[in-house]
């Protein structure tokens, strides 16, 4: 009876846990994206960057994440954490293991009389071979709330690794598309320049023939310098752009293969979704989240500390002078012992490590909620940047056009003699750079459909993930 009530309590106590359990934090979100336009499409959980249409650009990103090295380092944690969670856990059992021990020995009979040291077995041999056994009764919970927040944090470093893999596939779309239209650019700063040359040469002959003032020949000579400064430039900018890209998809620096040009390159459509959902589809939401838990747990398992450990150890084998005697029934030893230790005076050692626990609690609370409301800032950026870089691509346009209409038509009027070339001048120096503000437009356009997938979330960042996976060994 004894016993049965010796063991109803026992397992009473080892259902208690110290400290707080997790609830998660109320969190104050919008009812909507305020840009969110009308024909938002459910495209959050799709491979968004094919619909890019540029086969070039899904091969960078498959290549991407199978050899990029920093999601090879973020699987790496995520194998880490596991491990250490496993070893945290481990401790929730009873922990077995054995001993094998052999020896032999002579004392010193220095002193002893005659019939003692005939006596002794003298040298003596020892033998032993026993299986041992200790556990801790985890009756507070210290070593539960220990193995929660192990994890938690395994699943915080998990979520890490998936951020690895959003920010790479961004990385890779966004770079792609930037050096595209770098190209772009440079294929615009070259037909100007060409155009120039032609201007050159046209002036540089009608001045020779008296047709044309010298002032006309420096006139065309500097807007052909004009142009002719850009193309460095650009493709300084175009090598960069090739080298990030190249140690993105695991490459040492080097040219890039090219697809469709920026021209015919078509962003996806805007992902759908509610504010509420970025704490389920964002990776660095759960992983603030995870570590959040994980201090919550921590709490619990300084509090432990205040009260005191039970240890159960046990050993059974056996012992023999004789190697030939250790496994017979003389031979076999026993022992079982119990051990309980707390605190008394500490000193504030206890105090401080629960008062650091709950400090980097509330630490981790607020980086959350921080973490919520920058996700809803990156959303609401990208979406406005969206719909009023849809403006800014058209209404360049409209400016191309109409400049190219004035520089065709100041042409005529030149070549017919009713206006001085500066008016040529001046309509051609305003058509070329807006013209390569034309082509950077639209790659911004494109690279803020990039952005706005990056800060969504969803779905598609486990398919990357998957992707990104190592091939299981045979």
């Amino acid at each position: 009876m004894r016993r049965g009530v010796a063991l109803a309590t026992l397992a009473a106590l080892a259902g208690c846990t110290v400290g707080p359990d997790y609830r998660r934090p109320e969190v104050d979100s919008p009812a909507s994206f305020q840009y969110l336009p009308a024909d938002a499409a459910d495209t959050a959980n799709t491979a968004w960057w094919r619909e890019f249409g540029d086969p070039v650009l899904d091969q960078l990103i498959d290549e991407a994440l199978a050899n990029n090295h920093n999601v090879k380092v973020a699987t790496a944690n995520v194998e880490a954490a596991a491990a250490v969670f496993t070893q945290a856990r481990s401790s929730l059992f009873p922990q077995l293991g054995y001993g094998v021990n052999a020896g032999r020995e002579r004392v010193s009979e220095s002193g002893l009389r005659p019939e003692v040291a005939s006596a002794l077995n003298n040298p003596a041999s020892a033998y032993q071979a026993a299986l041992s056994v200790s556990w801790e009764l985890d009756l507070w919970g210290r070593v539960r709330r220990e193995s929660e927040a192990a994890r938690a944090n395994l699943l915080a470093t998990n979520e890490a690794r998936r951020g690895v893999v959003l920010s790479l596939v961004a990385g890779v779309a966004q770079n792609y598309l930037q050096l595209r239209g770098l190209d772009g650019q440079l294929a615009v700063a070259k037909k100007t320049l060409g155009t120039y040359a032609e201007s050159v040469k046209l002036f540089e002959l009608q001045f020779k023939y008296g047709q044309v003032s010298q002032m006309n020949v420096a006139q065309a000579r500097s807007q052909y310098e004009t142009a002719a400064a850009q193309i460095p430039q650009i493709e300084t900018q175009i090598a960069q752009t090739q080298d990030a890209l190249a140690i993105l998809v695991g490459r040492n620096p080097g040219p890039i293969p090219r697809g469709k040009p920026i021209e015919e390159i078509v962003a996806p459509a805007v992902p759908s979704g509610l504010p509420s959902s970025l704490l389920e589809r964002r990776p660095d939401l759960a992983q603030s989240e995870q570590e959040l838990v994980a201090a919550n747990a921590q709490i619990g398992a300084a509090k432990a500390l205040y009260y005191p450990r039970i240890t159960l150890t046990g050993a059974l084998g056996f012992a023999s002078p004789e190697l030939s005697d250790l496994f017979k029934g003389p031979s076999r030893i026993w022992s079982f012992a119990g051990q309980l230790a707390g605190p008394i005076f500490t000193f504030g050692a206890v105090s401080g490590q629960v008062a650091q626990a709950e400090a980097a609690q509330r630490g981790a609370l607020e980086s959350y909620r921080l973490s919520i409301q920058n996700a809803f800032g990156d959303v609401d950026n990208a979406l406005v940047a969206n719909a009023k870089g849809q403006e800014q691509v058209a209404a360049q346009q409209r400016l191309v056009a109409a400049l190219s209409d004035y520089t065709r038509l100041a042409r005529l009027q030149y070549n017919g003699g009713d206006a001085p070339y500066s008016t040529v001048l001046q309509a051609e120096q305003a058509l070329f750079p807006a013209e390569l503000n034309l082509v950077a437009f639209r790659t911004a356009q494109l690279n803020t459909a990039v952005t706005l997938y990056k800060a969504m979330g969803g779905g598609w960042v486990d398919l990357a993930a998957a992707r990104a996976l190592p091939a299981e060994e045979p």
